[in-house]
């Protein structure tokens, strides 16, 4: 990474830190983007080249990360594990990496919960990731990636993170829809099944 390339991640991380530190100070709807900017000592303007979206898009800065991920998972999951098996895999790595990153990651998810605003848009940040993930999907069984199959796991698969959100036992609930999915992903593989989707 260039000097120019990495003064734009710091200025963008600078910007993603001062946004969550004053959402969980002062709450999401008591803070504007230009307290945002002055808390990063950027321009509004400035602001807005790095988060087109506005205010909601700060909090949720790894978007484009998030996707290469869900196809990696797909694409370079071990020989016997199944799609499902894969994603729950992900999803479980990020959250517990993030947990030990960030001991103020409970409060960022508590954040999205309360605030009707960052759910939705988490919600539907997530899920536009759906039609890359079904593509992986559909590339992987050698089927098109407008295969019915390939794009409802995709979708349920996603959907289950909005899912669990709020919940106490969110682990277990993640671990109880994957494996409902992938209980009903392996029907597909017996025969006269749809066939193709484990290794």
């Amino acid at each position: 990474m260039g000097r120019r390339e990495r003064k734009k991640a710091a200025t963008r991380q600078a910007l993603a830190d001062a946004a969550l530190r004053l959402f969980l100070e002062r709450g999401y709807d008591a803070v504007g983007v230009r307290d945002v900017a002055e808390a990063a000592d950027v321009s509004v303007t400035t602001l807005f080249k790095h988060f087109p979206d506005g205010k909601e898009a700060l909090v949720f800065d790894e978007d484009t990360d998030r996707e290469a991920a869900l196809v990696a998972a797909v694409r370079d999951r071990p020989v016997g594990q199944t799609v499902p098996q894969a994603l729950r895999g992900l999803l479980h790595e990020e959250r517990s990496r993030q947990v030990r990153a960030d001991p103020g990651f409970p409060d960022f998810l508590h954040l999205i919960d309360t605030t009707p605003p960052l759910r939705e848009y988490g919600r539907r940040m997530w899920l536009r990731h759906e039609n890359a993930l079904a593509a992986a999907i559909g590339t992987d069984a050698g089927l098109p990636a407008d295969d019915p199959g390939c794009q409802a796991l995709a979708h349920f698969a996603l959907d289950a993170v909005a899912l669990v959100h709020g919940r106490p036992d969110a682990e277990t609930a993640l671990d109880r829809i994957f494996a409902l999915l992938d209980n009903g992903w392996s029907g597909m593989t017996s025969p006269g099944g749809a066939g193709g989707w484990e290794r």
